[in-house]
């Protein structure tokens, strides 16, 4: 049965399932009907980030434009425009056994595309979730229902893979951020034109 996780809590992946190396991260959401006249199109990205919490470079970024990273070790399986049905709406595959030596954390985002021109927001979205499964078996191994607390946010930080003492852990992050996709890649250090 699956680890249910709050807003901040960590718990184990790795030491509590040895041998497994290959998970998905399932991403999913529904989008509330509204007056705005604009589809939704949410997106998943994966951040890969060193010791300083950073990017190493631009190809640590993992998106539908550049769907595999940390030598083909962290693949996105593409984008899903709609949202629509049940399920994960998008998936990351990882090789946890094979992500490289400098990648420290695995941080899962999803983004509205075009939100703020569309005024969009994370308050017209729910049910939005992040899972973990053995790549394997199917078996989901964590949950994690992120709540309806955002309102003005466009970007969310789901939550994030870490390292810690030879081990894989999970942290459940829930953080909501304005500015779009832009602003979030340029804390995690990349260049934004």
């Amino acid at each position: 049965m699956a680890v249910s996780l709050s807003k901040g809590q960590k718990v184990d992946l790795t030491k509590t399932n040895p041998g497994m190396s290959k998970v998905v991260v399932g991403l999913g959401w529904d989008t509330n009907k509204y007056d705005g006249g604009n589809d939704f199109d949410l997106d998943s990205s994966v951040f890969l980030l060193g010791d300083t919490g950073k990017v190493t470079s631009e190809s640590d970024f993992v998106f539908y434009n550049n769907t595999s990273g940390a030598n083909g070790s962290v693949v996105h399986t593409g984008d899903n425009r709609t949202g629509e049905g049940d399920g994960d709406d998008e998936q990351v595959k990882i090789d946890l056994a094979n992500v490289p030596a400098n990648i420290q954390r695995i941080t899962f985002t999803i983004t509205i595309h075009d939100g703020e021109a569309r005024n969009q927001n994370f308050g017209q979205v729910s049910n939005a979730y992040a899972r973990i499964l053995n790549e394997d078996t199917g078996e989901e191994l964590i949950r994690y229902d992120l709540g309806e607390d955002f309102s003005i946010e466009t970007v969310l930080v789901v939550g994030e893979l870490y390292r810690h003492n030879g081990e894989w852990k999970f942290s459940a992050i829930g953080s909501g951020y304005q500015g779009g996709l832009a602003a979030l890649a340029k804390d995690f250090g990349l260049q934004v034109g």
